[in-house]
C-alpha cells in the first residue's frame, strides 16, 4: 500500500504558531524578570498576566487541533503521525524530569506538551465528526470542569484529568478537561475553514521568519527558557 500524498503545508498556520511562540517568550521573560527581582513581586500571577498565559497556552492547543485535521487530509500518514506524537511525548517527559529535580513540589507533571500529546491520540476518533459536533463537544469539554469538581481528583495521580476541587501545585498544569476543548475547537475550525485551502502567500520576510519558528516550535519551546534565564543571570551578575 502506498502512503497517502502529503498535502502542502499552510504557511498561515506556521505563522500563527510563530506568533504564539512570541507570546510564550514574552510571558516567560516576564516570569524570569520577577524571578531575578527585576519587576514587582506577584506580577506574573496578576489577572492580566494569568489571562495572557491562558490565551497563549490555548492558542498552542488550538493550533495542535488544526494541525491534526490538516495532517489527515488525503489520508493519515501513520508513521509520521506516531513519530511526531512520540517527539512531543518525549519532550513532555523531559520537561517533567528536569522540573522534578529543579522545581521540587512545583514540578510539571502534566503541562502543555503532555496535553497536546494525549490530545493528538484522543483526537483521532473525532476526525470523523462533523464540524458542529466537534464544536459542541469542544465547548462541553472546556466548560465541564468549571461546573463539576471532586476532591477525589485532587492528587497528582488524578488531577491531570481535570476535575480536581483543589489543584496540586505545579508550574504548568494543563489537564485534559478543559484543555482538550480548545484542541477540538481547533479541529472544528480546520474542517470549516482550512480543508481544501491553497497554501497561499508566505507573508514576506516577517511571515517567513515566523513560519520558520512555527515549524521548529518544539525545539524553541524546549530551549528558549534556559537561554532567557542564562542571559538574565549574566546581566544581573554584570550589574
Amino acid at each position: 500500500m502506498t502512503d497517502p500524498i502529503r498535502p502542502s503545508r499552510l504557511p498561515l498556520i506556521d505563522i500563527a504558531r510563530g506568533v504564539a511562540l512570541i507570546g510564550m517568550a514574552v510571558f516567560h521573560f516576564t516570569f524570569d524578570l520577577e524571578f531575578f527581582g527585576l519587576v514587582e513581586p506577584g506580577t506574573i500571577v496578576s489577572l492580566p498576566w494569568r489571562t495572557f498565559a491562558r490565551l497563549v497556552a490555548g492558542s498552542f492547543v488550538f493550533l495542535a487541533g488544526v494541525s491534526l485535521v490538516l495532517a489527515a487530509r488525503g489520508g493519515m500518514r501513520w508513521p509520521a503521525f506516531w513519530r511526531d506524537t512520540g517527539k512531543v511525548a518525549a519532550a513532555a517527559l523531559l520537561v517533567s524530569v528536569v522540573t522534578y529535580f529543579s522545581l521540587g513540589e512545583a514540578w510539571v507533571f502534566f503541562g502543555i506538551l503532555h496535553v497536546i500529546a494525549v490530545s493528538r491520540v484522543l483526537g483521532l476518533p473525532a476526525l470523523r465528526l462533523p464540524v458542529w459536533a466537534l464544536a459542541v463537544l469542544g465547548a462541553l469539554v472546556w466548560a465541564l470542569p468549571y461546573l463539576v469538581q471532586f476532591p477525589a481528583f485532587d492528587s497528582r495521580w488524578l488531577a491531570w484529568i481535570g476535575f480536581a476541587a483543589l489543584q496540586p501545585v505545579s508550574m504548568d498544569l494543563e489537564p485534559i478537561f478543559p484543555w482538550f476543548g480548545p484542541f477540538l475547537l481547533g479541529m472544528a475550525f480546520a474542517k470549516l475553514a482550512l480543508v481544501g485551502r491553497r497554501p497561499g502567500g508566505d507573508g514576506g520576510p516577517l511571515g517567513r521568519a515566523l513560519a520558520w519558528a512555527g515549524r521548529h516550535s518544539l525545539v524553541i519551546y524546549l530551549l528558549h527558557q534556559p537561554v532567557l534565564m542564562g542571559l538574565l543571570f549574566v546581566v544581573t551578575q554584570l550589574l
